[in-house]
């Protein structure tokens, strides 16, 4: 079945870390996948390209964003997916009623079957849980609670929060583990294109391999090398156990 996959992150590289595999793979199998960065991160997300800056040649905020574009750009491409960002602003990242109203409407419009966002805590991001919040709200405005409403609505997506960099100090309970062996290479090379945080590529690479071991002790399938960790929020409904 052709899945519609939609991550709507605080920062333009949020996706590429915690969720680069599950969106590549969704394509993989023929579905289709929207990345949406409510900023680029440019003040508090891009420390490699402010350590740049000198007095013959300062950095700008507007150059930061133009190069953060460039290179969500090319790793959405490499997982499959479209990339866009609402240039919000970070540190701190504000949502107003007219903000929540346009992620709301960047819901309507892509439809997504399973959304994904951030935790609703991060003791070390001011930005993280802020996304959460309003994310976590927009769906539910452009679902309209599943019943008819006085504006357009969608069918209620599956909501899903993508693992934390301190997942034991953010509310994380990992109940969802997606093996994402198949398509590792393609999270690498998606990884590899975010220059501003190459400090990140290691640490996330080795926590592909962690959730693997985990996936591999949960399931018993030896084949599974790598997996991205999810908290699944709404219940799932099936047909029988």
């Amino acid at each position: 079945m052709s899945r519609r996959i939609q991550v709507i992150g605080a920062h333009s590289a949020d996706f590429v870390w915690r969720a680069g595999g599950a969106v590549a793979k969704a394509v993989a199998g023929g579905g289709q996948a929207e990345v949406i960065a409510l900023s680029y991160g440019e003040r508090g997300e891009s420390g490699e390209l402010w350590k740049d800056s000198d007095p013959a040649h300062p950095q700008t905020v507007d150059n930061v964003k133009r190069v953060r574009h460039a290179e969500a750009e090319a790793a959405a491409a490499h997982l499959g997916a479209s990339f866009r960002c609402l240039d919000f602003g970070d540190y701190p990242l504000q949502i107003d009623a007219e903000r929540l109203l346009a992620i709301a409407e960047c819901i309507r419009e892509f439809a997504p079957d399973v959304l994904i966002t951030h935790t609703d805590a991060d003791p070390f991001n001011p930005d993280h849980p802020v996304a959460h919040t309003a994310v976590d709200r927009a769906r539910s405005l452009a679902a309209g609670a599943g019943v008819s409403s006085a504006f357009p609505t969608i069918k209620p997506p599956q909501l899903f929060l993508f693992e934390p960099h301190q997942p034991e100090l953010c509310h994380f309970t990992p109940n969802v583990h997606v093996d994402i062996t198949a398509v590792w290479e393609r999270k690498l090379d998606a990884m590899a294109e975010m220059h501003a945080q190459q400090y990140l590529q290691t640490y996330y690479a080795q926590r592909g391999e962690q959730r693997g071991n985990h996936a591999r002790r949960a399931s018993g399938d030896q084949a599974v090398r790598y997996a991205e960790s999810f908290q699944r929020v709404i219940p799932e409904v099936v047909d029988e156990l």
